[in-house]
């Protein structure tokens, strides 16, 4: 017969203890909470009430307002000015003094060949001339009256100056116009190979091309104030060779700058 075997008893586990409830904490003392709340109210940034804002805001300096309303009342008068000269503009409707070569008379050319042995040696060639000129100076504006302060007239070939003359002041009445006689003289005017062959070509070919330019000073009357600004004008005109060239053809134009 076996043996009988005794059971064995598994230990329990001890049951975990809950921990006391922690006590409360103490309250601070008066003295404490009244140093943390001032403390606190000091941290925190003021907010400054709407009265104490309208106390603090700077009044504007006079001297201020007085230079806004000086800019105010020049931008007025710039607008109004602007208006009145575009109405005086429209209905004036100004025109710019005519020049215009009416009548012309080539005297005579003479080119004298450069102090050179060889031929083909650079040199450059010295131009002689005489030429009669009729500028016609007109004033077409029928409302405005012009004065004419300062006058200049240049004769070119090509791209070469030849001659000038000056001419004296003169007023002009509205529409009218005046015949300026320019005796054009040119004296030893040195010219390049090129354009000495250029004329003398021009000479046998029977047409020989200028370019008379005009500078004007011109100084003009509106009636409530004047104005002064260049004028220039430009003619090419053709003569026949001399001695007894006359004006074939002429085109003139004008143009003025302020």
């Amino acid at each position: 017969m076996p043996p009988l075997s005794t059971p064995t008893q598994t230990p329990l586990a001890p049951k975990p203890t809950k921990p006391p409830p922690p006590h409360p904490p103490l309250p601070p003392p008066p003295a404490a909470a009244a140093a943390a709340a001032a403390m606190a109210e000091e941290e925190l940034p003021l907010r400054p009430s709407k009265h104490q804002l309208l106390r603090h805001r700077r009044r504007t300096n006079p001297l201020v307002w007085c230079f806004a309303i000086l800019c105010f009342l020049f931008s007025l008068l710039l607008i109004f000015a602007g208006i009145l000269i575009l109405v005086v503009f429209l209905l004036i409707k100004p025109r710019n003094p005519q020049f215009h070569a009416s009548a012309a008379s080539l005297n005579g050319i003479y080119i004298d060949s450069p102090p050179t042995v060889a031929p083909s040696a650079p040199g450059y060639y010295y131009l002689n001339g005489d030429l009669t000129l009729l500028a016609n100076i007109s004033n077409p504006n029928p409302h405005i009256d012009v004065a004419f302060r300062y006058l200049s007239v240049e004769l070119y070939f090509r791209d070469r100056l030849i001659a000038a003359q000056g001419l004296a002041p003169f007023a002009q009445r509205r529409g009218e116009a005046r015949v300026a006689s320019l005796h054009m003289v040119t004296s030893e005017v040195g010219l390049p190979r090129e354009l000495a062959a250029a004329m003398a070509e021009e000479v046998r070919r029977g047409r020989v091309s200028y370019i008379v330019r005009g500078t004007f000073k011109v100084r003009a009357s509106l009636g409530f104030g004047h104005l002064t600004y260049w004028v220039y004008g430009r003619c090419d005109i053709d003569l026949s060779p001399p001695p007894s060239g006359v004006l074939l053809a002429s085109s003139c134009s004008t143009k003025h700058s302020f």
